[in-house]
């Protein structure tokens, strides 16, 4: 895609253009937008400080990671809040007062210092503006003179919910799970682990652990020959579904390709695979990265259960270091984990959420990671991947990529 350049003729015009920008509406939020001469590059939001506490911290925090670009030589900061305008002026004034603080100490230079509240906007920097601000209704322009892009509806929040998924459909997978978990059962023996070694087609548990099977997914009854003989009766989709297993990297490509035609079979393997650890990072760097990883992976846990190091190269991808991933791959791998959390129950959501919440971590959506990974662990508490990604959006911790061109 090409790069679109936007010309902002004022502050007014460059506030109309950030939702656009960003792709939502911020709230209750600092926005630092890095340039380099009179060309962004990218933007950054953080949530602002509670009331009564230090803006220090956010601060320090947003400037440090503008040093971290190599070209970014000046910013713009901009608050916006649902503050008022009031008897002490503009709102969250000491916040871009910090960050104007920080950034001189780091040579950085401030273009301008916003303020988008409740009542009124204006820049901290303008020494004409009015005591209380200048009318929202300057920042209402037409989506002409800002390169066609239309304004977003929703704020940061918008867009982390799960996709909409009939009732039928999850019924589907849920009969594809119970019967999935039969066919394992029946090609691997009793189970003796809740944490199978990856690639390992044994079942996870017992055979009721994802819910009993109360009719074939197609919903037709039971065959009676095979009900009276005391034969137990295991779809035969889910066999197949069981067999790819056998080769978890080829799945996890194959579904890749195709995220949003998969049947209740496709989306019961792959929500198996996430529920497991061992599986689901093997997925985690493949999507990251590309299949012959994915091989890497597989080889490299096996190597670790039986008490082999597992290799820094590929623990490194994961906690956001080394060659820049697909931002396509990765946001197809996003749509595909969003869509397997949203066929499952519940209490089987957490597997495929924390995936969700490090992929978004990935691609830079770190306001939306916190969302996926906090459902994973209203749902499991201590759900390792989903508190590990918590942990980094509490930090500011983003991947190294994301501050490489």
């Amino acid at each position: 895609m090409s790069p679109m350049i936007v010309k902002a003729a004022d502050a007014a015009q460059f506030l109309s253009f950030v939702p656009r920008l960003l792709g939502f509406r911020p709230a209750r939020s600092l926005v630092v937008i890095p340039f380099r001469g009179s060309r962004s590059l990218g933007a950054m939001r953080l949530d602002l400080p509670p009331d009564g506490e230090s803006v220090e911290p956010v601060a320090s925090t947003v400037v440090g990671m503008v040093c971290r670009l190599p070209d970014a030589d000046a910013i713009a900061a901009i608050v916006y809040t649902d503050a008022r305008f009031g008897d002490e002026g503009m709102p969250h004034r000491p916040l871009l007062d910090a960050v104007a603080f920080h950034a001189d100490a780091c040579g950085v230079g401030v273009g301008d210092l916003l303020c988008v509240a409740a009542d009124a906007w204006a820049s901290a920097l303008d020494p004409e503006g009015p005591p209380g601000g200048r009318p929202l209704g300057e920042l209402d322009h037409d989506d002409a003179g800002l390169g066609g892009l239309p304004a977003p509806d929703g704020d940061q929040v918008s867009g982390a919910d799960l996709p909409d998924c009939p009732p039928d459909q999850r019924a589907r997978v849920a009969r594809a799970m119970g019967e999935l978990q039969r066919a394992l059962a029946l090609l691997g023996g009793a189970a003796t682990s809740a944490e199978p070694p990856a690639a390992d087609v044994s079942p996870p548990g017992p055979a009721d652990d994802l819910g009993p099977v109360p009719a074939p997914v197609d919903g037709e009854a039971a065959d009676e020959a095979s009900t009276d003989c005391g034969a137990e009766r295991v779809d035969p989709r889910a066999l197949a579904a069981a067999g790819r297993l056998d080769d978890l990297p080829e799945l996890f490509e194959d579904v890749l390709q195709c995220p949003d035609a998969l049947d209740a079979y496709d989306l019961a393997a792959i929500a198996w695979c996430l529920a497991r650890p061992s599986l689901r990072d093997i997925a985690l760097v493949q999507w990251r990265g590309n299949l012959h990883q994915g091989d890497e992976a597989l080889t490299a846990q096996l190597r670790w259960e039986s008490g082999e190091e597992y290799p820094p190269h590929l623990a490194m991808r994961m906690w956001g270091e080394g060659d820049p991933p697909s931002s396509v791959r990765l946001d197809t791998a996003l749509r595909l984990a969003r869509r397997v959390a949203a066929a499952l129950p519940r209490a089987d959501r957490p597997g495929p959420l924390a995936m969700c919440a490090w992929l978004a971590w990935a691609l830079g959506r770190s306001t939306h990671a916190a969302e996926y990974a906090q459902r994973a662990c209203d749902i499991e508490p201590e759900h390792g991947l989903s508190q590990i990604v918590l942990s980094f959006v509490h930090a500011g911790h983003l991947p190294d990529w994301a501050f490489r061109r």
